[in-house]
């Protein structure tokens, strides 16, 4: 399986071969439960508008269809490579299992800058890759999802270009749509909202409130942005943002909404102010009680765990923790872990409710998508705790074990074919 290589699919292996030995998993079950079902690799070609013809590689990894179809997310950035979307994939499956979808995991994504392109551009890419998937995806084999770099537009673009290849609207083969072609309310914000409903069930385990708490979130994309918002809604103090291009840190708490609508006009945080810079990687480090990385991988790592000054660490993006940092973290044991797998799961859930509302053709207001979405984090979050309780177990490992031994059972269950 050398194609799967590189240190975020590395990262992956060693989590899960953590679970596997905890779980006891014999030898020759492990590459069967880890390795991806298919991995597709495509060249995407594109006019340039200044009448140039350029080539942009594309990756779609399914890691298993045991349960169901396949489901995740695209996304368009510069370092994506088959190993990250790899890693991805099998994260997702875990993720999948824990919240109880019937659904394996799956990634993709194409090796560009986003935003050196033109509207145009964006849109004969986001087709072509559609145009190159369609062979192996759809609404019962591979449901797509928005990611980093991509949005309720680009899902359009997906899914019109599905539906020309059909000959009929098919609007349950990707997920995040606009609402106005079968979207769902609250999908949007609905990782974000997930990420805060998990904070204050673990304020509520640790004594804390959400009022008066403090906050450091790191990322300010969909996911980060709605996390900051929804926290200072809820009376918490945020007192660090940042975005790939600034960092802002003020002990006396950010103005998240002024802060939103600066990237709302101008796209990044980069500009909002000369005052309250700070080194992101010093932001990391600041006193809060909630520290939220929401942007990429391998944010937390051996160096600054030791360094960490949060009681919460609540990760948004996948990924964020190293192995190694994670042992540090453990041997604190004062940080409480809200793994990835459970904390962003918030996105995955409601795209599932959006999937399931288009293959009925019925639709719920976002009320209902919310108190469902909270039905499902409150039994995933019941489910950790009771087995880091009972098994004495760090939360990544009662959240991983969780869902990999419904993979696993569900892959012994119905046998290997033929």
């Amino acid at each position: 399986m050398t194609i799967y290589t590189g240190p975020v699919f590395e990262m992956a292996r060693q989590q899960f071969q953590v679970i596997a030995d905890y779980l006891e998993v014999p030898t020759d079950e492990r590459d069967r439960l880890l390795y991806p079902k298919r991995a597709v690799a495509v060249s995407c070609p594109i006019h340039r508008d200044d009448g140039s013809t350029a080539v942009f590689q594309g990756y779609r990894v399914q890691h298993h269809l045991t349960l169901g179809p396949t489901k995740g997310g695209t996304r368009f950035a510069k370092n994506v490579d088959i190993g990250e979307v790899a890693a991805l994939a099998v994260w997702m499956s875990w993720k999948c299992a824990l919240a109880g979808l019937p659904y394996g995991g799956a990634k993709g994504g194409v090796t560009v800058d986003p935003y050196s392109l033109s509207r145009r551009e964006l849109e004969a890419l986001s087709r072509r890759y559609m145009q190159e998937m369609i062979p192996f995806v759809g609404p019962h084999t591979d449901v797509m999802a928005p990611d980093m770099g991509t949005n309720e537009q680009v899902m359009a673009w997906f899914m019109d270009t599905y539906s020309m290849h059909q000959g009929h609207s098919v609007t349950e083969i990707v997920t995040g749509k606009p609402v106005a072609l079968g979207g769902t309310e609250g999908r949007r914000e609905a990782t974000g909202r997930g990420v805060v409903y998990l904070i204050e069930r673990a304020l509520d385990r640790l004594g804390m409130s959400p009022s008066g708490a403090t906050a450091i979130v790191q990322g300010f994309g969909n996911v980060g942005s709605v996390t900051a918002l929804t926290l200072q809604k809820h009376g918490t103090k945020v007192l660090g943002a940042s975005d790939h291009t600034a960092a802002y840190y003020d002990p006396k708490g950010l103005d998240i909404e002024a802060m939103d609508k600066w990237v709302a006009q101008h796209g990044t945080l980069k500009g909002y102010s000369k005052e309250s810079l700070i080194d992101p990687n010093e932001m990391l480090l600041q006193k809060c009680d909630i520290l939220v990385p929401a942007a990429v991988e391998r944010v937390i790592t051996a160096e600054n765990a030791n360094k960490l000054q949060c009681r919460i660490l609540a990760e948004g993006a996948n990924g964020p923790t190293t192995p190694d940092a994670d042992l540090l973290l453990h041997d604190r044991g004062d940080i409480f872990v809200i793994p990835d797998i459970l904390a962003n799961s918030g996105g995955v859930i409601v795209s599932y409710f959006e999937w399931v509302q288009d293959l009925q053709q019925f639709f719920w207001g976002e009320a209902e998508v919310n108190d469902k979405l909270n039905r499902v984090l409150e039994k995933a979050f019941n489910q950790v705790m009771r087995r880091v309780d009972k098994d004495k177990v760090p939360h990544r490992t009662a959240a991983m074990a969780i869902g990999v031994e419904k993979v696993r059972d569900a892959k012994r269950t119905r046998g290997l074919f033929p």
